[in-house]
């Protein structure tokens, strides 16, 4: 039976939580990439607006989530992506592959990789790439990696 479970838990799409932390209310972009990404086959799920940190972490614990995407169009970018990150570890998430995307200066990439953010996309990423990173990011054994 275990084998049979093993099995169905790699066979399922990739699993991305998008959202918007903090006040920003700008949520066009973070739509494009929603559905940029089920395009490609993966499970998204947007969580809208304005979640705080802590409604975050819960929401990749609770939907088991392989990717976390935050977007934030503020210049608050380091210190929100940083409050996020110390949430997922108060509820010991370690595994969810983390990027942002907005406008995101030159010097606050260098800070969200030492934070431990994967990825960082601005405006004018193609869509193609944010698929490809996220694809080659997730471990094949948590989920398939869907036609390309």
């Amino acid at each position: 039976m275990q084998l049979v479970q093993d099995n169905a838990r790699a066979q399922r799409p990739i699993r991305v939580v998008l959202t918007k932390v903090g006040l920003d209310g700008h949520d066009r972009g973070v739509k494009v990439i929603a559905q940029a990404l089920r395009d490609a086959g993966m499970e998204v799920i947007y969580a809208g607006l304005r979640r705080t940190p802590d409604d975050i972490a819960r929401i990749v614990l609770e939907e088991d989530a392989d990717v976390l995407g935050l977007s934030i169009l503020s210049g608050a970018v380091v210190p929100l992506t940083r409050r996020v990150l110390e949430a997922l570890r108060a509820q010991q998430v370690d595994d969810v592959l983390m990027v942002v995307g907005g406008i995101v200066p030159e010097p606050a990439r260098a800070e969200l990789q030492e934070l431990g953010v994967q990825g960082v996309f601005t405006p004018g990423t193609p869509l193609t790439r944010i698929i490809d990173f996220i694809r080659d990011g997730v471990p094949q054994e948590r989920s398939y990696q869907g036609a390309r």
